[in-house]
């Protein structure tokens, strides 16, 4: 949870340290591509989602990408599902879990949701080599 006694900058400086244990390079690029268009977003996305969300206590770092990985399936952004995939093999998950996650997936959000996550899989799978 949150410590109410932080400052912005120490929120800012944990959510960087969490960004890149769990996103590495892809994090960043991300970051960085937010810098010319909106740089609050990028502000935002590291202190708030990086520093305090992924930052509280309660949930492993790997239930909290099994969650993030499951719910990008069901809402279909691939471009944040693929950041995440990645993220979750930087972390330890195995590609075997992911797919079975995405299958599991296919009960709940559809079988062309879990298609398209197994296949941005896929992709992400190929680049890690």
């Amino acid at each position: 949870m949150m410590n109410q006694n932080q400052t912005l900058e120490q929120r800012f400086a944990i959510g960087l340290e969490n960004l890149a244990k769990i996103d590495g390079e892809q994090g960043q690029r991300v970051i960085d591509a937010l810098k010319d268009i909106a740089p609050d977003m990028a502000q935002y996305v590291i202190g708030f989602g990086f520093g305090e969300i992924y930052a509280r206590k309660g949930l492993e770092l790997r239930a909290r990408e099994i969650a993030t990985i499951s719910a990008l399936c069901a809402l279909g952004t691939i471009p944040q599902l693929k950041v995440h995939i990645a993220a979750s093999l930087n972390i330890g998950i195995t590609r075997e879990e992911i797919i079975e996650i995405f299958i599991q997936m296919a009960l709940y959000c559809g079988f062309p949701k879990a298609l398209n996550a197994i296949f941005a899989a896929k992709e992400v799978f190929d680049e890690f080599g």
